[in-house]
């Protein structure tokens, strides 16, 4: 369908095809918008909690107030903004990259945004109802188990439903990965988005449940009275640490890791090279993940585990520095005598590189646990986290989003005001988190809401603070691209960087419903240059020009999320008030007789026949 016939449609029309839609490709702007909001809310709380930080004694929110900004922010930019934003450009590329019509599971993957996007919503209900949830992102008992009122419980409920649609979404991919390749696409020709997909996807398998389950205990703790988690009636506190971050800790993984294999990407594209060292590339991919579960309870140092567990979980953690020391060289080594063009992809790509390394500096010694001691409930542990997280994962999002808003939309993003939004984020990230650790060693500690005159702490809170607002204002600029671009820029070609090499670029941009007319032939790593090199316009096809079978759209996934969400109130509230179990029975029937209707109806999707594929030929939608 062009966008021709889209603009005309009414804006009903368009609603219930997003809400219908399982197509991947518009589930990916479905994921971009919900995460885009949720990341102008997750900086909206860290704008506040700067403000707070901003002078000595400051009374801008309340103790109280504070304790739930810190939790909201954190829970807010993991869960609902980081993931699905990722989740978002893994459904716009991966099926295009391995020559895919669509997802494995396109049902599953309709599923699995609107889980998503109603626990996340559930969870930021809690502002209205009350209080949100105080105990900080990881909710540690005994904080989490005796918080009064029900913002812990919508935090439970909330990354529930939530947690169920990431976990879906992994399963997706990585059968999508395993067995929908275009014909000669062995493991070893995927290209690194694809590759760091697949082991993310496998992290998700085995992270998430981990996180279901803690949930799970602490939901049947605050709401149905059990004591796993209360040590006065024989439960444990410390196991809610170890459930958190055997899935916390890969969790950092599954953020950076396809983002990763997206800078290989860009870095291979405007160098006009392929990626150096590839295999080793994809051995370091896999290590990672490997590794990325052997390590969890560094986070635990100062729990009283014992020498021994401590120095095995430190060595274990230093052994990761390895693989991504592999990456950083081997993209160094890409760009080294290649044909660099500085877009604002490359930009970004570029600055995560020392961003990131110094990230990775500061975890290192956070993993010596002698020295753990004194960094742990410091500042020094933010700013550690954050040139991870904001260095590595909101600069590798910048620099997807550069490079494949064409693919997803038609147009290609303003390079001007790209790297006008780029200086000065860049600039305020190093400001607002470098600072950070000089101030944690100075002795200022995590999660308070206060400090005090004559500490030596004011200088570096108010450079902090006012490097939060220049990144606020690149984030404005970044905004007022996508609002530009769609208006004035003109409409993109297929490989609108001309140096494309893998397959999405084989196409036009934005992709025809069905993505490939015919299933293309991959003659080798980056198949789309080994075309060009044998001087062909677009990729030699597998199979003859005939009828494409397509999913049809469904409003179930919708309906089975609403359920739980409706569920979710019902779970929450019945602790004061057994009529509420009403809610709880309405939305799991709500859920369940979707899920029968599901079950029981045949749906055999649609085929697109030939001759209307000849005619979008003759108009060059398809290739």
């Amino acid at each position: 369908m062009s966008t021709a016939v889209a603009q005309k449609r009414g804006l009903g029309a368009v609603i219930w095809d997003y809400l219908t839609t399982v197509d991947h490709k518009k589930i990916a702007h479905l994921y971009l918008v919900s995460g885009g909001l949720f990341f102008l809310i997750g900086g909206l709380e860290a704008m506040i909690i700067r403000i707070q930080l901003m002078k000595p004694d400051n009374d801008f929110i309340s103790a109280g107030l504070y304790n739930e900004m810190i939790t909201m922010h954190g829970t807010t930019m993991i869960f609902l903004a980081a993931m699905p934003l990722i989740f978002a450009i893994m459904n716009a590329v991966v099926p295009l990259q391995i020559g895919a019509r669509d997802v494995a599971f396109p049902f599953l993957n309709s599923l699995g945004f609107w889980l998503f996007l109603f626990g996340g919503l559930l969870l930021n209900v809690s502002w209205f109802t009350g209080g949100a949830p105080d105990a900080g992102w990881t909710n540690y008992a005994p904080l989490s188990t005796t918080s009064p009122g029900h913002g812990v419980d919508y935090y439970v409920m909330g990354l529930q439903i939530s947690g169920a649609g990431t976990l879906i979404g992994g399963i997706n991919f990585l059968v999508t990965i395993v067995n929908m390749r275009a014909p000669g696409m062995t493991y070893m020709r995927m290209p690194l988005f694809t590759w760091s997909v697949f082991v993310t996807s496998t992290l998700i398998l085995f992270a998430f449940p981990a996180l279901t389950v803690g949930l799970f205990l602490m939901m049947f703790d605050r709401m149905f009275g059990s004591a796993f988690f209360d040590v006065g009636l024989g439960g444990n506190a410390i196991i809610w640490e170890h459930l958190f971050w055997i899935f916390g800790h890969p969790e950092v993984y599954i953020l950076i890791l396809p983002l990763f294999g997206a800078f290989s990407d860009i870095f291979s594209t405007f160098s006009k090279k392929r990626l150096f060292g590839y295999s080793a590339m994809v051995f370091a991919t896999v290590l990672i993940g490997f590794l990325g579960f052997m390590v969890w309870a560094h986070h635990m140092f100062t729990v009283g585990m014992g020498p021994i567990a401590n120095s095995i979980f430190a060595v274990a953690t230093m052994a990761i520095a390895v693989p991504t020391g592999i990456k950083i060289f081997n993209w160094l080594f890409t760009m080294w005598g290649g044909q660099i063009r500085m877009t604002a992809a490359m930009l970004w790509s570029i600055a995560f590189i020392p961003s990131f390394t110094i990230g990775g500096m500061t975890g290192v010694m956070l993993a010596a646990a002698a020295a753990d001691f004194q960094y742990h409930d410091t500042y020094f542990v933010v700013g550690h986290f954050h040139y991870v997280i904001v260095g590595g994962v909101a600069f590798g999002l910048f620099a997807s989003l550069h490079y494949w808003w064409p693919k997803m939309f038609g147009k290609v993003l303003n390079e001007k005001l790209g790297k006008l939004a780029f200086w000065p984020f860049f600039i305020g990230f190093h400001l607002t988190f470098f600072i950070q650790h000089f101030l944690g060693l100075m002795g200022m500690p995590r999660r308070y809401w206060v400090f005090l005159e004559g500490q030596g702490l004011a200088t570096g809170n108010l450079i902090s603070t006012i490097g939060a607002f220049l990144m606020a204002i690149g984030t404005i600029i970044f905004l007022i691209n996508i609002v530009y671009t769609a208006v004035k820029e003109k409409k993109a070609d297929a490989d609108p960087w001309e140096h494309g090499r893998t397959l999405e670029w084989a196409i036009p941009s934005p992709p025809p419903h069905y993505n490939f007319v015919q299933t293309p032939l991959v003659r080798g790593l980056d198949p789309l240059w080994v075309e060009k090199m044998d001087g062909k316009e677009g990729m030699t096809p597998a199979e003859p020009l005939g009828d494409i079978h397509m999913p049809n759209a469904s409003i179930l996934p919708f309906t089975i999320s609403l359920g739980t969400f409706i569920a979710g109130f019902g779970f929450i509230y019945q602790v004061d008030d057994p009529i509420w179990l009403i809610a709880v029975f309405a939305g799991m029937g709500l859920t369940l007789g979707s899920m029968l209707t599901r079950s029981l109806k045949d749906d055999l999707g649609h085929h697109i026949h030939k001759e209307e594929l000849e005619e979008d030929i003759k108009k060059g939608v398809g290739k």
